[in-house]
């Protein structure tokens, strides 16, 4: 299956570290995840966009990008395909106006319903589908029921409206797929719906089959003296609705400072705009 990294900071912080240097960084995984790659990052609030059908270990632009990048808000990914042929067009992130999607996940006999799916999406976003992955669908599934409640040109979003419309998703999705999968081995050929999502200043991440890892603190910040934002909570866990300064996702857990938690099946992990924090098991249905 795919590798998911995700990143949001209240400071500009630079993740060359994790995607490249880290043990198990983002990079090495890519060996065995070799369908293309994509990171997203956001400056000025403004999202930018780099993706390639090449293995990220081979390719000299990913170690690039991955250099320079700082920012408060990263979303990179790494293809394994279970739908679609390799092209760019089917390479994650995909992207939305400031919306930034990324999938760890497949839907099985996916093209005996795939057109029916589509009959869901609201027909002024339809029209922007360009790949042919499940992932793409299911992203702009979710982009429709989020215009129903909430301007899709407003990054602001609350995370409870989000949680609706991820159970309202699945919930439609899982009507012609069956249950998503419930057992720990993540047979990649069953139904997974694992991703996450980020306008910048929001980001979310959900276990829909596929896991997912998450930190909001460390062990010990080396940067405690120099950083202005530094707080109890970056070397705490924290409860819901405190904020935070930094939320990580990650398909493995990686080397350093973080301290990771596993995401259970149907796990709901986010941050707002304000970057409080927020954890809840959502009402999907999981196969026994």
């Amino acid at each position: 299956m795919c590798r998911l990294f995700g990143f949001r900071s209240v400071i500009n912080s630079q993740v060359h570290s994790s995607l490249v240097h880290a043990e198990n960084a983002l990079i090495s995984q890519s060996v065995k995840h070799s369908d293309g790659w994509g990171v997203a990052y956001y400056r000025e609030n403004v999202p930018h966009l780099i993706k390639s059908t090449d293995r990220a270990v081979d390719d000299q632009i990913f170690h690039k990008v991955s250099g320079v990048v700082s920012s408060q808000t990263v979303l990179a990914h790494l293809r394994k395909a279970t739908q679609g042929v390799l092209t760019i067009l089917n390479s994650h992130p995909f992207q939305y106006g400031k919306w930034i999607f990324a999938h760890n996940g497949n839907l099985k006999s996916f093209d005996a319903y795939k057109k029916d799916l589509i009959t869901h999406i609201d027909p002024d976003l339809r029209r922007f589908i360009l790949g042919s992955t499940d992932s793409e669908i299911f992203f702009y599934l979710l982009l429709t029921a989020i215009k129903k409640r909430h301007s899709l040109t407003d990054p602001v979003i609350s995370l409870d409206i989000l949680k609706d419309v991820i159970e309202e998703t699945c919930t439609l999705i899982t009507s012609y797929s069956g249950p998503l999968y419930g057992d720990l081995d993540g047979d990649p050929t069953q139904n997974h719906l694992t991703f996450i999502l980020t306008t910048g200043q929001v980001m979310v991440g959900f276990h829909g089959g596929q896991q997912l890892n998450y930190s909001t603190y460390k062990t010990s910040c080396s940067e405690k003296n120099t950083c202005p934002h530094y707080a109890k909570v970056c070397e705490n866990a924290v409860s819901e609705n405190e904020n935070i300064n930094h939320l990580v996702f990650s398909s493995e857990v990686l080397e350093g400072e973080n301290v990771w938690i596993k995401m259970m099946h149907g796990e709901f992990i986010g941050v707002d705009a304000d970057m409080k924090f927020e954890k809840s098991i959502l009402d999907i249905n999981f196969s026994k």
